[in-house]
C-alpha cells in the first residue's frame, strides 16, 4: 500500500511539475575533456618562452581548441585559442607557449596567471588548470618531470604581455 501511494504522490509531482521520467542509459563516459595532467614552471626569465605542458584527453575523441586566458593585476588579455587537430582529438601530451620576449616596458618582476581550459566539438568544456608566473630578469625555468609529458609544441599563446606602467606587479 505505501508503495503505490509513494508512486502515485512522484507521479503526481512530475505531472504537476511537468517532468518526465525517462530511462536513459549510461554509457558510462565522462563526455568532457580532462586534463589529466600539467605543469609549468612559477618563474622565467625575463626573454624566455614560458613552456606550459599539458597531458589531456576525451574518450569521445572530440578535443578541438585549447582556451588560454592570461591575467595581470589590471589587466585581462584576450583569450587565446588554440586548435587541437584531428588526430590529437582523443588523447594528446605536449606544451603550449608563452613568449617573453622585452617589449617596449620592462616585465622584469612582472606577475601573470595563465588560465587553460580544452572545449569539445559540442561546446563541453574541461576543468581549468591555473599556472602563476613571475617574469625575473634572474630567474631559471624549471623543467617538467620526466618521461610525463610529450616535448611536442601544441602552438603558442597568442598574446602580447606587458607590463602595466603605474600599477602593482
Amino acid at each position: 500500500m505505501r508503495k503505490q501511494i509513494g508512486t502515485g504522490l512522484l507521479v503526481f509531482l512530475c505531472v504537476a511539475v511537468g517532468c518526465v521520467a525517462v530511462p536513459v542509459k549510461d554509457s558510462g563516459l565522462k563526455t568532457t575533456p580532462v586534463i589529466t595532467q600539467s605543469f609549468a614552471s612559477q618563474e622565467v626569465r625575463l626573454g624566455e618562452t614560458w613552456k606550459i605542458y599539458l597531458n589531456a584527453s576525451d574518450p569521445i575523441g572530440e578535443m578541438r581548441k585549447i582556451y588560454g586566458i592570461v591575467e595581470q593585476p589590471g589587466q585581462i588579455y584576450p583569450v587565446s585559442i588554440t586548435k587541437v587537430s584531428k588526430e590529437n582529438g582523443k588523447e594528446f601530451s605536449g606544451y603550449l607557449y608563452l613568449s617573453t620576449a622585452p617589449p617596449a616596458t620592462p616585465l622584469d618582476g612582472t606577475t601573470f596567471t595563465l588560465t587553460v581550459q580544452i572545449q569539445d566539438k559540442s561546446g563541453n568544456f574541461s576543468q581549468p588548470v591555473v599556472f602563476p608566473l613571475l617574469v625575473r630578469s634572474v630567474a631559471t625555468q624549471e623543467v617538467p618531470p620526466q618521461g610525463v609529458f610529450k616535448d611536442r609544441d601544441l602552438g603558442p599563446i597568442m598574446v602580447t604581455v606587458k607590463a602595466l606602467i603605474g600599477s602593482p606587479r
